[in-house]
């Protein structure tokens, strides 16, 4: 479909059509779409500085312009051009934000303003402004556009704070919302392009999908790269591991000293072992050997040496020695009769 943005040579259908225009009128558009020399639009307010009259003028002048265009027959003689342009945005989903449909016809600012300019005139084209949920978006089809939005909605609804979910996985409950859609939709790109138009959804530099707001998903700093490199290995890391995976995943200077140290002073990480640190989400707890002895007693009760042992074994990383050793503190921990411990 590239071919056929490329067949259409933008900034010659925009010539022919703002030639049906007298000059202010003409000016006026090409200032305000960046479709001149200068390529950046300039807002009402400029324009009227330029003019001398007020920027409500400037928008009536605007409007004026655009219906003209659309009332002229250089207009119907674009049909074509406007045709080719609506199948392109549909090849990308039917619904796409600008951001990504303007990067995706051109790489030069000034192309990409006279495709803008062509969507502002064609009447196949439907721009909704950016608000709290989406972003500035296209769509040739209104009833897949709200669709696609009530899709996202229930998506997002359905997100926890913590959740980092794969990419094909997301694709699945997103597609389960969409129910009857055109098998032609169906493409991981336009699935990704449509959930990048959700400004509460995003993903992070490992390919995963949360809440955009979640420091799991937009990381910023070193402990957000600690805990998506750790939960990517899906086991405890060395803390010199970690720093070395950020520094490979990331493409982030980690220092070590400093790694570790931001791991001890967050609650999403806890010390497993000498250096090694798992998620809290895992279920291990937190505190040395000794509490954790004492927490699994106090929630299950009497217990043998070796069922302490293979407690404390899913909890740390130590040696069987070490937990033995700390069970012998007759002022925490009491053996019976029956060879079982309880807090003392």
């Amino acid at each position: 479909m590239a071919t056929v943005i490329s067949s259409l040579k933008p900034k010659a259908v925009t010539k022919r059509l703002l030639a049906a225009l007298p000059d202010r009128a003409r000016e006026v558009l090409i200032a305000r779409y960046g479709l001149g020399d200068k390529t950046d639009p300039l807002t009402l307010e400029a324009i009227g500085k330029r003019y001398g009259i007020t920027r409500e003028r400037v928008r009536q002048i605007e409007n004026y312009a655009i219906a003209t265009i659309q009332k002229s027959e250089a207009f119907e003689n674009e049909a074509a051009a406007f045709a080719a342009l609506a199948e392109y945005v549909d090849s990308l989903g039917g619904v796409i934000s600008e951001e990504s449909l303007l990067a995706s016809v051109a790489k030069d600012e000034s192309t990409r303003n006279h495709i803008h300019f062509l969507l502002v005139l064609g009447n196949q084209f439907t721009r909704k402004k950016e608000d709290s949920e989406f972003a500035h978006r296209w769509y040739t089809d209104e009833k897949l556009a709200e669709q696609v939005q009530n899709a996202l909605r229930s998506v997002y609804k359905n997100l926890g704070d913590d959740d980092l979910i794969p990419e094909s996985e997301l694709f699945d409950t997103f597609l389960s919302e969409l129910r009857d859609l055109n098998q032609r939709y169906r493409d991981e790109e336009i699935l990704r392009r449509w959930l990048s138009l959700s400004k509460g959804i995003g993903q992070n530099p490992l390919g995963e999908w949360g809440l955009a707001a979640s420091p799991n998903v937009r990381a910023k700093g070193m402990r957000d790269y600690a805990y998506l490199a750790i939960k990517r290995h899906g086991s405890p890391m060395h803390f010199t591991e970690v720093a070395k995976a950020i520094n490979e995943l990331f493409n982030r200077r980690a220092h070590t000293a400093t790694c570790h140290n931001e791991l001890i002073k967050d609650d999403r990480f806890v010390l497993v072992g000498r250096g090694l640190y798992a998620l809290s989400e895992w279920g291990y707890s937190t505190g040395v050997v000794k509490e954790v002895i004492r927490e699994i007693l106090k929630n299950e009760g009497p217990l043998t040496r070796d069922e302490i042992i293979d407690r404390v074994r899913k909890e740390r990383y130590v040696k069987d020695n070490t937990i033995l050793v700390n069970l012998q503190d007759s002022s925490v921990f009491a053996r019976g009769k029956d060879g079982r411990y309880t807090l003392a």
